[in-house]
């Protein structure tokens, strides 16, 4: 299981404000590279986005479920590419003096990426969600900076 915490400059609200925007998916997830299609009840429990993962020509179409919704503290999805699996991504976000910290867990739950043992799918998780936790910084930052959250 991989786990990542940043320091937000802004309120857990303008971090859900990212977050219940499924269209901008792709902007702050490392990997994702379009959006294909989002429920119009998005981000409700059993709500699904469709996007794809990877870089042209070599994409795979993917799924994200959302499996707990509750704004503005906990967020948890479920994404699925298969050939190359499941996983349980958990999204926990507390207030902090004039910011909020968000803390980012990811665990492989089915297919070929549950069988890689933690030591070797760990650490490019964790490198991944630095990255995904900076873009996601820098969106709800400058939509709270700009009066958008």
């Amino acid at each position: 299981m991989s786990i990542n915490v940043r320091e937000f400059t802004c309120s857990p609200e303008a971090v859900f404000a990212v977050l219940a925007d499924g269209w901008v998916f792709p902007t702050w997830v490392v990997g994702a590279s379009r959006m294909r299609d989002v429920d119009d009840a998005w981000p409700a429990v059993g709500s699904k986005l469709q996007h794809s993962f990877g870089v042209w020509p070599v994409l795979i179409n993917d799924e994200t479920r959302v499996l707990e919704w509750d704004p503005p503290r906990r967020m948890v999805i479920q994404p699925h590419g298969w050939p190359l699996g499941e996983a349980r991504v958990t999204l926990d976000v507390k207030p902090r003096g004039d910011g909020c910290v968000v803390r980012i867990t990811e665990k492989a739950v089915k297919g070929p990426g549950a069988l890689v043992p933690p030591f070797l799918l760990d650490p490019p998780l964790y490198l991944r969600n630095v990255e995904t936790l900076r873009r996601l910084a820098y969106i709800a930052e400058g939509k709270q900076d700009n009066g958008d959250a």
